[in-house]
């Protein structure tokens, strides 16, 4: 829990520093102050835990962004083709993908980089399944090959000590 606290702790003063730009005393310690006052809230709500400060997850997220960011390019330039050449290029489908992660918060990336995608939208999150609509039947054929799963899986480096 202490270790959750000063994580949380630290995004909060790095956040507040970025987003405000004024660093005269006043000023910053108004923002030490309301940052103690929603770490104690936050503390005090229940709310710092292995799922809020997903610290495990640090250390392969840039790799996992960096292939989201040319996922999400990739899929771009699909969307503009299949526009460009029309109806029959576009073949609407609703598909349910299996998910391997251990965590809801797994399935959580997931369903996020699904809809991040353009092409697809996560339309319903069940226990191990995600129902997703897909412009094209080659789109939800990619979901279903599992690259995604797999890669969200491969966040998860240990058992955070929560399970579904």
């Amino acid at each position: 829990m202490q270790r959750y606290s000063v994580s949380l702790g630290a995004v909060l003063v790095a956040l507040w520093l970025l987003l405000s730009g004024h660093y005269s005393a006043l000023l910053l310690g108004f923002g030490a102050a309301s940052c103690l006052l929603v770490l104690w809230l936050a503390r005090r709500m229940g709310a710092v835990d292995a799922e809020t400060q997903p610290l495990y997850l640090m250390r392969h997220l840039p790799g996992y962004w960096l292939w989201l960011m040319a996922q999400i390019a990739r899929s771009n330039i699909d969307v503009i083709r299949r526009v460009l050449r029309g109806h029959n290029a576009i073949s609407p489908t609703m598909e349910t993908v299996q998910v391997s992660g251990r965590t809801e918060l797994a399935q959580t990336i997931l369903a996020n980089s699904i809809t991040l995608t353009p092409g697809t939208v996560s339309v319903d999150a069940r226990r191990n399944t995600i129902t997703v609509h897909a412009i094209s039947a080659e789109g939800a054929a990619d979901l279903n090959g599992g690259e995604m799963d797999q890669r969200v899986r491969g966040l998860e480096t240990r058992e955070p000590g929560y399970h579904r």
